[in-house]
């Protein structure tokens, strides 16, 4: 859930991994991702709650909070290998949900490939 409680979201199941993506979006936001699709995540708010932010190659639509700010998820903009594509920001949890998830990191800048 975002700070001022605006925004949330839910995982149908607990995620084996998480993405620290090092491209110019995701270093700014902070962000660990938690990867799934429309179907296995829930996000919970107002139609009008969040603010998209698209870039780049225009593939992913970035969701912030309207009210305070924080980067809750972001949705991809058309189908991915047949699926539409979600991740939310773990970083909107406490901390103890996530502290055993190993982390991957992300070549997003340069290779585009994991790096570990």
């Amino acid at each position: 859930m975002c700070h001022c409680g605006a925004v949330g979201w839910a995982l149908a199941s607990r995620p084996a991994r998480l993405t620290s993506c090092n491209c110019l979006a995701c270093r700014r936001y902070a962000a660990l991702w938690a990867y799934g699709t429309r179907e296995s995540v829930t996000i919970t708010a107002e139609a009008d709650a969040t603010i998209a932010y698209v870039h780049g190659d225009r593939t992913l639509a970035f969701h912030s909070c309207r009210v305070c700010g924080c980067t809750t998820h972001w949705a991809g903009l058309a189908p991915h290998d047949g699926e539409w594509r979600i991740a939310v920001n773990m970083r909107m949890a406490d901390p103890a949900a996530f502290a055993d998830i190993p982390v991957a990191r992300f070549d997003g800048a340069v290779t585009w490939s994991y790096l570990d």
